[in-house]
């Protein structure tokens, strides 16, 4: 049942909350350390759709069930991306410097906008991504996975977060954007500081921009088979900076995909049935990742949507203006579609794990066949492959938009 409207009609406008109600942080200690016990706490008290806090309290609304999160993916005229609308920016609110900035602010690429605009510069990535797939994801995901394994394989342990799944996804996609190596390590560490927050968060953005943006500059005058090449050349005509921004959002999508191939592994490594099953070719990799995909889904909250019009959801008037975040993790939880969440989702494909509507992840085929490699090299190359600890020392830390496997220490025959 929806929680009542919690906005008090004597509130002045741009008070999105009324005067009685506390929001939730969803960034400090107890969101980095238990967040499924935040989500599930708000969907009690509030419903579909809580009042939260962002980093600098920052108000927003959290839509925590599914079937309203579909209603704002699939609606970009009530729910619009582009940012520009977004009360709290426009008014000030937002420091420059916010951790915020990187993941909300307005940008030149087609994440930040819609209609035209967003077919022209998607479609212009789309293209991109397709040419840079049919020129090998797979032997690139092959070569850099044996790579890192090489760099640990006879030492007979390893972390396959920080020596495999953090890296390998990353390096994969840089070589596509044209990129070269050294490059694609130097913007691991960006990439995640871009996604934890906090006050470098801007500063590491900046990194980002401007290697791509040398990286654009250098396609101009050679050309090369990638993907920044495919955008300078494309028949849409994008300019310096949506080149660039374009070559930032892949590069982040890139740094999602590691969580989803740690979470992968960690499904397989702390059940021996899915290990065997995986080994002896009688279980597909693809069930594996549904399951992830439904149970820890790699951007726990997408970033943002803004209100066009004062419009009601989930028992809430939200205001022309107010942000939105969709909590993919807790809508593929809702209760309201999985009343058992212990029931197998195998062949189920309608989690929200790469969003939905006109937004949804264009370069998804990429990401999977990536895990798909990833963990088929690994458990060839490494027999008796083994976790190194029991499964319930496994910890997790979260942002406010990703819940991080900290690390998985395993053990394999030399």
């Amino acid at each position: 049942m929806n929680a009542q409207p919690l906005n008090d009609p004597g509130a002045p406008r741009g008070c999105p909350f009324g005067h009685d109600t506390e929001p939730t942080r969803l960034y400090g200690p107890e969101a980095a350390t238990d967040p499924r016990g935040i989500y599930e706490r708000l969907r009690k008290e509030h419903g579909s759709v809580a009042p939260v806090l962002l980093e600098g309290d920052i108000p927003a609304w959290l839509v925590l069930g599914y079937r309203d999160s579909r209603r704002v993916l699939d609606n970009p005229l009530s729910f619009p991306r582009d940012a520009r609308i977004w009360r709290d920016w426009r008014e000030g609110r937002v420091a420059e410097n916010s951790p915020l900035v990187p993941m909300l602010a307005w940008r030149p690429d087609c994440v930040s906008q819609d209609g035209e605009a967003h077919r022209r510069l998607r479609g212009a990535v789309s293209d991109g991504l397709q040419s840079a797939a049919d020129r090998g994801v797979r032997r690139h995901a092959t070569h850099f996975a044996n790579k890192q394994i090489d760099s640990f394989a006879d030492s007979g342990r390893a972390d396959l977060v920080a020596d495999y799944a953090d890296l390998l996804p990353m390096l994969v996609v840089a070589r596509l954007l044209g990129l070269a190596e050294a490059e694609g390590r130097r913007l691991v560490e960006s990439c995640a500081q871009v996604m934890k927050g906090g006050e470098d968060a801007v500063m590491h953005d900046g990194v980002i921009r401007e290697i791509f943006g040398e990286l654009a500059e250098r396609r101009r005058s050679e050309p090369g088979s990638d993907l920044a090449t495919g955008l300078l050349e494309h028949h849409a005509a994008l300019d310096h900076d949506e080149v660039v921004a374009h070559l930032r959002v892949v590069l982040i999508a890139a740094h999602v995909t590691t969580s989803l191939l740690a979470r992968v592994l960690e499904l397989v490594l702390t059940d021996p049935a899915r290990l065997s099953g995986l080994i002896s070719g009688q279980l597909n990799i693809s069930a594996v990742v549904e399951e992830a995909m439904w149970n820890s889904p790699p951007l726990a909250v997408l970033p943002g949507r803004f209100a066009a019009s004062d419009v009601e959801l989930g028992g809430h008037r939200i205001e022309e203006g107010d942000l939105l975040v969709l909590g993919l993790a807790p809508g593929n939880l809702d209760p309201e579609v999985r009343p058992d969440p212990d029931v197998s989702v195998h062949g189920n494909q309608a989690h929200l794990a790469f969003g939905a509507g006109p937004h949804e992840c264009p370069g998804q085929n990429i990401g999977m066949s990536i895990i798909e490699v990833a963990v088929d090299v690994l458990l060839h190359r490494l027999p008796g492959l083994r976790l190194a600890v029991p499964p319930e020392e496994l910890g997790s830390t979260a942002s406010t938009w990703m819940s991080l496997l900290d690390s998985l220490p395993v053990e394999f025959q030399v």
